[in-house]
């Protein structure tokens, strides 16, 4: 069948759909945000990219850099917008299946036009916050429904988001929870994976924005700094909030704290492979991928749970901790002391996650299955 994504420019976009190659599929994919750039590593799609300006003429970088309002001006006058090329590559194709990543980026802007061909099937997968944080803004909820009620096909990457769904008017079929970008390559990662009598490092999540909590965790560690002496502290792809919280006096005597900008996902895997504890500390989140990845890397994870998402991986105080409230540094101190005095329960908790989480998470494993389900969506085409 003709499967055409439709999809912001991501990594996690591009995992999810190589697990297409090979399958017969004609696969098409139209850049939303049009990042002007063709992806060697999914070359079996069929891409359309560089659609948004009509003219990519002599100067354009030294006007925007120089000219901001001459440059606002000429956008007007030289981007086509994203419904009007849609249209066209819609009528192009001619898709059997049409596959929307996140809600306000893919589904929204081109609701519209999918609305006028009930026959096409329309398979939506939420990404991140797009349900449960955006549910409480009336204008973004106004949106949701209106999808839902078009919506024939829904995939996610925990369970909690397709009870959001059908709150919000689903009913169509629901395809499965997977890992947003697929299974996980776990015999080229093992070679990464650390002895547990060899991990000596506490790896943080750097993310402090509208939804990640990275500064509290700092907080909390040192709150418990004695505690942590004989640990190296690693907080990685740290953002801009981070790096001036941490130009401090106060953490000028954490001696073993380490800052990374940053970084590309196979040295956040290693990373990973040598760490006893990873923290990931959110607001807000679907299924962290980083804390799919500390699970195959052999990390115990303490991670926040917005809306029960986490709790359906983790079991706290067996195979990982739960912060209950991403706000409450005391709370993620005491998580931390109680993980780091009880070799025991690291130690059984990461030998559960290594024997029943992990085989789940690779990517043949992922594979088969999402393609089962797409296989599900074409049989009914006729219908």
């Amino acid at each position: 069948m003709k499967i055409l994504m439709v999809s912001v420019f991501s990594n996690h976009f591009f995992n999810w759909v190589l697990q297409l190659k090979g399958s017969g599929h004609e696969v098409y994919w139209f850049d939303v945000n049009d990042a002007n750039t063709h992806v060697t590593r999914i070359d079996f799609v069929i891409q359309t990219v560089k659609w948004k300006r009509k003219f990519d003429y002599p100067g354009r970088q030294w006007i925007k850099k120089n000219f901001f309002v001459l440059d606002k001006f000429i956008n007007r006058l030289n981007q086509r917008k994203l419904i009007d090329a849609f249209q066209q590559k819609f009528d192009e194709i001619q898709p059997d299946v049409i596959h929307s990543f996140e809600m306000y980026s893919s589904c929204v802007p081109i609701l519209k036009i999918i609305k006028k061909h009930p026959k096409i099937k329309w398979i939506y997968s939420p990404w991140g916050t797009d349900l449960f944080y955006y549910q409480n803004e009336a204008e973004k909820l106004k949106g949701i429904k209106s999808v839902f009620n078009r919506l024939d096909y829904m995939f996610a990457d925990c369970n909690r988001d397709s009870l959001i769904a059908r709150k919000y008017g689903f009913q169509g079929e629901y395809l499965g929870t997977f890992p947003g970008g697929g299974g996980y390559e776990l015999n080229s990662s093992n070679s990464w994976v650390y002895e547990f009598q060899n991990r000596k490092t506490i790896l943080v999540k750097g993310y402090q924005n509208k939804f990640g909590r990275c500064n509290n965790v700092l907080e909390a560690l040192l709150e418990i700094e004695h505690d942590i002496k004989d640990f190296e502290i690693i907080v990685f792809a740290a953002t801009e909030e981070v790096l001036k919280f941490v130009d401090n006096p106060i953490f000028n005597k954490m001696k073993n704290l380490r800052i990374v900008g940053a970084i590309g996902r196979e040295e956040v895997l290693k990373l990973m492979g040598k760490s006893l504890l990873y923290i990931g500390n959110s607001i807000s989140d679907g299924m962290p991928n980083t804390l799919l990845e500390a699970i195959i890397m052999g990390a115990f994870p303490i991670q926040s749970n917005p809306g029960g998402a986490s709790a359906e991986i983790i079991e706290h105080g067996k195979n990982g901790y739960l912060i209950e409230n991403p706000e409450n540094s005391n709370e993620i101190a005491v998580l931390i002391k109680k993980a780091i005095q009880n070799t025991g329960l690291l130690q059984s908790g990461i030998t559960f996650n290594s024997d029943y989480i992990k085989p789940k998470l690779e990517r043949d494993y992922i594979k088969e299955q999402v393609l089962k389900s797409y296989a599900l969506v074409e049989a009914n085409l006729k219908f």
